[in-house]
């Protein structure tokens, strides 16, 4: 609590948050979790790229991220360019405006030092680094939190990302790798650590365990192009791995198995409607998640997943569902190995239905094993963050990191 003569703290979340990524909403989920849990008297606000909806679910006020609301539309006509640029210029005091009011602003989770999926410079990377450079000139302490990082080759970009990780007063990773990226970009992350993803911090139901004949699969699918330096053969890659989730879905039914399609961000919809026409079967349903609960609500009551989305993929691991990860970027074959199941990973770009159908097979062979190393797994991740909570308090609320004490871990 705050004494009488401490002004409580002025928090700030910054991301593409309420834009329709379930995994990004779940990490801001998991993070006012702990702020309302551990500094119940700060006030909380979001700079973000969907304020009504974080407004509407989280309870918090919000304001947009862009003063274009067009800003991720494609500017084709010469007014449109003209009045992208003038967003550009009216977002550099915008956001500043927002950092002042803020002692404390968190980035939560998500893959805000990546390009792993297709990204334009000024986009998402000029506005993190408007608020990294606005918190360092205001004095405002910037903290990205169990963040996700990959080396970046595309010049703009990588000097964005760069500046912004160098700015900020606290950095941290969700994985080895994430920290491995940004020192080959420069950045010195001697006192960087890195903790597991925000999301893993959220509640999940137990999986239950099968009995008699093979149930229900969870496919968590993603409208896939592959990432920032596929774009030449992006659509290659989307018919590549379409046809081969289609063939492997199609296997499944054959054997009589129901396959429930799970999706990560809006635009995932689409890939749901084409499997939907492609295999007509009343044994393949959808599921219409609006939330990371949900997803974990879907794959707890599943004998095994198949996912893409990385968010999708801890679900699973949360649930200590058996799960064989579609890996599209190397953030989800680290997740994989830190949870034990490394031998399950198949690659999104390359989809082999015959090989995927052996793999799978052989994850439900050893379900039981499997089951039994995510619950170990989980049982560290929980003790992993926590100290990242405690962490977070010590740096960033100095005056309060007394009175917390960690929690003890399931």
């Amino acid at each position: 609590m705050t004494s009488a003569d401490e002004t409580p703290a002025r928090v700030g979340v910054f991301g593409l948050l309420g834009s329709g990524n379930l995994g990004n909403d779940g990490s801001l989920e998991a993070l006012l979790a702990h702020l309302r849990a551990e500094h119940p008297d700060a006030s909380v606000d979001a700079l973000c790229g969907g304020p009504e909806a974080v407004t509407a679910r989280f309870r918090i006020p919000a304001t947009r991220l862009h003063w274009n609301r067009a800003e991720y539309r494609t500017a084709s006509r010469a007014s449109a360019i003209v009045f992208k640029g003038l967003g550009k210029l009216v977002d550099v005091y915008r956001t500043a405006a927002w950092v002042r009011r803020h002692d404390v602003v968190i980035v939560p989770g998500m893959g805000v030092l990546e390009a792993t999926l297709p990204l334009r410079p000024w986009g998402f990377p000029y506005s993190l680094f408007l608020l990294c450079a606005s918190g360092r000139l205001l004095g405002t302490r910037v903290a990205l939190v169990s963040v996700g990082a990959a080396e970046i080759r595309n010049r703009p970009t990588r000097a964005l990302v760069r500046w912004s990780a160098r700015l900020a007063a606290y950095r941290s990773y969700r994985d080895e790798q994430s920290r491995d990226a940004m020192r080959a970009m420069g950045v010195d992350t001697s006192r960087d650590e890195v903790y597991p993803d925000l999301a893993f911090a959220l509640p999940a139901p137990q999986s239950e365990v099968p009995a008699g004949a093979p149930g229900p699969v969870c496919l968590g699918v993603m409208d896939f192009h592959g990432g920032n330096d596929d774009r030449d053969r992006a659509e290659e890659i989307y018919r590549r791995y379409l046809d081969g989730t289609i063939t492997f879905v199609r296997a499944l039914v054959e054997e009589g198995r129901p396959v429930r399609l799970l999706t990560g961000d809006q635009c995932d919809l689409s890939v749901v409607a084409a499997i939907l026409d492609a295999v007509d079967s009343p044994l393949v349903t959808a599921a219409e998640p609006a939330s990371l609960a949900d997803l974990m609500n879907e794959m707890a009551a599943a004998d095994t997943v198949v996912a893409v989305r990385y968010h999708n993929l801890i679900c699973a691991l949360k649930t200590g569902t058996p799960v064989l990860a579609l890996c599209y970027a190397a953030k989800s074959n680290a997740l994989m190995d830190r949870m034990g199941l490394g031998a399950y990973c198949h690659p999104a770009r390359e989809v082999d239905a015959d090989r995927l159908l052996e793999q799978f097979r052989d994850l439900e062979k050893h379900a039981a094993e499997v089951r039994r190393t995510l619950a170990e797994g989980n049982r560290v991740v929980a003790r992993q963050l926590d100290q990242q909570f405690t962490a977070l308090t010590t740096t960033l609320f100095p005056a309060n990191s007394h009175a917390h004490a960690p929690r003890k871990a399931p």
